[in-house]
């Protein structure tokens, strides 16, 4: 949580004076007891920076999940917050939930845009964060029928293996290499990035390591604790950000990078009989969205090369980082549980017992690995905050009045760990509680396990995220075994991704191995020791 704590003290003596002076005028003025709506409660207040003191004082560090659970444990599951001048609404039980994103949906339909999101977002312009309205639906229909389809994700299963096959090369050249100590967390990354970018834009990206330091960049801007975004209307809080500064750096620098992927696509479409590899030229989703703009579309709505390129950026961002992010969190389970990691690999190695090479088809066979993912993103939800809506209609919500324009944080981290919805081993890695029996799934029905939102909001990236996580996974556990690297291997290797983390001018976070963003990573990149065991014939 990047709260700029060295600029946020001059804030606070520049604009107290004006602060005061609006409390005058509010307290002189006569209010009427029965017009008072009934807000939900929440902790105390501080003039000017509102609740921002409880998180700046927590004993959790930056990592605000974990702090708006313990308030809420206090304060209640529906709590009222005031984080600098944005009027909060937190929400920490499903009860709470199913109202808000079922009950209530039409009300938080709209996304709460920050001056940050709004810089990446071309302020609204996309399928994320547009507001509650007909560009957003047409976005929306788009990615249902023609990019996010269960046919479409299919057509892109050999680029997933290839991309899998590629990983598991890797990791056994850097075991061989290496002694056996592999930054899988990097490979992983790496993988995943380059199958979704296959995916959008049909090929690898030539500048990739660039546009995955700007990746990373950007989602830690987006976690909405900077200057700018605490205080939204200020003049002088968007001047002091470097947050903000930063994000518009980051922007340009992943605009630039995919004008040029555009400018190479249209020239494939161009050319005489597209593409030479024998693949129709929609095999990709930039080729789709182009092909729509030529074509015309929606009058009322028309698709800008501005509007294609955000789109197409948000698949990069949301389809590379909440997959890869999950599946180093799977494996770093997987390690500090022995009983899981062989109750997975036994399931993997008597499945393809005698293969040397595994295809999306052969995972279909496998029932225990689906539940090690399900359980990895009920204890490690990747983006914990759900994407923040924003009350655009007046309601009630569980007896409460929510005044317009509040934003909305919806922590569905600290849901998926309630002991009274998962019992007393809810912060434990148990996949068996997902077991045939269980009628609890993450497709948005049932609100104690939300990872991918609900209601009209919903990720509609869903289907193509879990389809990049499993065959890797697999392939992973097949031909290796892993354990932790030893403990004064590990603190060199830590040590040395702090230093170029800093010299990157990233931020290796605190707290318990989180770093907090829009997603919540590991604060240190996966290294583990591999011993492989079945021979790669990829």
């Amino acid at each position: 949580m990047e709260m700029e704590a060295t600029t946020l003290l001059p804030l606070l003596g520049l604009l107290l004076l004006l602060h005061l002076f609006h409390l005058l005028k509010l307290a002189s003025a006569p209010a009427s007891s029965s017009s008072r709506p009934r807000l939900p409660p929440g902790p105390w207040q501080l003039p000017l920076i509102g609740s921002l003191h409880h998180l700046l004082l927590s004993r959790h560090g930056n990592l605000a999940h974990r702090t708006l659970r313990d308030l809420s444990r206090r304060h209640g599951p529906l709590m009222l917050l005031r984080l600098g001048s944005v009027p909060t609404l937190v929400v920490s039980s499903a009860e709470a939930a199913r109202e808000v994103l079922k009950t209530h949906d039409a009300a938080f339909a709209s996304r709460h845009l920050t001056p940050t999101l709004a810089v990446f977002s071309v302020g609204g312009r996309d399928v994320l964060f547009s507001p509650y309205g007909e560009l957003w639906r047409h976005l929306r229909r788009l990615c249902a029928l023609e990019l996010l389809s269960a046919r479409r994700v299919r057509s892109f299963r050999r680029v997933r293996e290839d991309e899998a096959a590629r990983l598991l090369r890797s990791v056994a050249g850097d075991a061989a290499a290496g002694g056996g100590d592999v930054d899988v967390g990097e490979r992983m990354c790496r993988a995943v990035n380059d199958a979704v970018t296959r995916a959008a834009v049909g090929g690898r990206c030539a500048r990739r390591d660039e546009f995955l330091r700007e990746l990373q960049n950007a989602v830690a801007l987006t976690g909405g604790f900077n200057l700018a975004d605490l205080y939204p209307a200020s003049r002088v809080a968007r001047w002091l950000s470097q947050a903000l500064r930063d994000a518009e750096r980051c922007n340009r620098a992943v605009r630039e990078i995919m004008a040029e992927i555009i400018r190479e696509q249209e020239k494939l479409s161009a050319g005489d009989g597209g593409r030479d590899d024998g693949e129709d030229e929609d095999d990709n989703l930039l080729a789709v969205l182009l092909r729509l703009q030529r074509d015309g579309g929606d009058a009322q709505c028309p698709l800008t090369t501005e509007i294609i390129s955000t789109v197409v950026l948000e698949i990069f961002a949301a389809g590379s980082e909440t997959s890869s992010t999950t599946l180093e969190w799977a494996l770093s389970e997987l390690t500090r549980n022995p009983r899981v990691m062989q109750k997975a690999q036994s399931e993997v190695r008597e499945a393809f017992n005698g293969k040397h090479k595994l295809t999306e088809a052969d995972t279909e066979k496998l029932r225990y690995l689906p539940l090690v993912i399900k359980e990895t993103l009920r204890l490690h939800v990747p983006v914990p905050f759900l994407l923040p809506r924003e009350c655009r209609e007046p309601c009630r919500v569980m007896g409460y009045d929510i005044p317009i324009g509040t934003k909305v944080l919806v922590n569905a981290w600290a849901i998926a760990r309630d002991e009274r919805y998962w019992g007393e081993d809810a912060e434990e890695f148990v996949p068996e509680r997902f077991e045939e029996g269980s009628e609890v799934d993450f497709r948005g029905a049932d609100f104690e396990f939300i990872p991918f939102g609900a209601g009209r909001r919903m990720c509609p990236g869903m289907a193509l995220g879990l389809v990049n996580m499993e065959l890797a996974l697999a392939g992973l556990l097949y031909h290796f075994d892993w354990e932790e690297v030893p403990e004064g291997k590990k603190k060199k290797k830590q040590q040395q991704q702090q230093q170029q983390q800093q010299l990157d001018g990233g931020d290796s976070g605190a707290g318990v191995g989180e770093a907090f963003g829009i997603t919540v990573r590991r604060k240190d990149r996966l290294v583990l020791r591999a011993t492989q065991r079945i021979p790669c014939g990829y």
